[in-house]
């Protein structure tokens, strides 16, 4: 497929991260295919992860990654024709059936399609339960699925904090290919994916440069590291708590706002 839109996006992404200073720390591109499809499965916990996990492949023969990504983006008036002419893969999560036939499409046409199977940013900085789509996919088109690790990326944008300040090292790990067939248990694969994730995020935090004292005594501390790797995020069970809170907020809101029906309304008809 031509591309015209997704070329100069990425020229874009790298004069940003240029400017900012970023330190990319990155290792494992060997796992990467120079050619063919492959699904690339990612943790998430940075508004920047779309521009940050393509990097590698970029550096792998300047290839490119089809990202999949909820529908609300594709209907922004700005950036839902950008996502479309860089085809990436819109996701109806009412309708997902959809999308899970254009990412085995896409594989088998030769793309990499980067999937982020928490669904939603990691507040913990851990790896969340993930969704097994990712395994499917990669059945389904016969391809490799890839884990991925990108960390450092939250202490630029994410929930409630941006920081440009320059010189943050942002640091990857691609980790060995599986290779899911369908004969195979899609759970359990699933929780093997996991695991490799988890793995890939303590090796990637173990190069990641350590707080200074400064940032030690700051009122937050190191929110950027897991707790159980001596930072301040909350856990998964607390994070978990938050997300339920919000959610719980949101659909209250919603509620709230929500227009009255004729049903609904007291004086209804009058």
């Amino acid at each position: 497929m031509a591309d015209i839109v997704y070329p100069p996006i990425i020229l874009t992404a790298k004069t940003l991260f240029k400017v900012l200073g970023i330190r990319f720390d990155i290792v494992g591109t060997e796992n990467l295919p120079r050619v063919g499809g492959a699904i690339i499965a990612i943790n998430h916990t940075s508004y920047l992860d779309f521009a940050l996990s393509g990097i590698p492949a970029d550096r792998v023969g300047h290839r490119l990654v089809r990202f999949m990504a909820k529908d609300g983006i594709f209907k922004h008036p700005i950036a839902g024709p950008l996502m479309r002419g860089m085809h990436h893969i819109p996701v109806n999560r009412d309708a997902g059936s959809q999308a899970f036939r254009d990412a085995v499409h896409a594989l088998k046409d030769g793309e990499l399609v980067g999937i982020f199977p928490e669904a939603t940013m990691s507040r913990s900085m851990e790896i969340k339960e993930i969704k097994n789509g990712a395994v499917r996919m990669a059945a389904a088109a016969k391809v490799p699925l890839i884990p991925m690790i990108v960390f450092g990326g939250a202490r630029i944008l994410s929930y409630g904090r941006k920081d440009l300040t320059r010189g943050r090292t942002v640091a990857m790990t691609i980790g060995a290919p599986m290779h899911p067939t369908r004969s195979d248990d899609a759970e359990v694969l699933n929780e093997q994916l996991h695991q490799q994730l988890e793995q890939l995020l303590d090796e990637t935090i173990d190069r990641y440069p350590r707080p200074t004292p400064e940032e030690l005594k700051a009122p937050d501390g190191p929110w950027w590291l897991p707790a159980r790797r001596g930072g301040t995020a909350p856990t998964l069970a607390e994070a978990e708590a938050i997300e339920t809170r919000i959610r719980t907020e949101r659909t209250e809101r919603t509620e709230r706002t929500a227009p009255v029906t004729e049903e609904e309304h007291p004086s209804a008809g009058f």
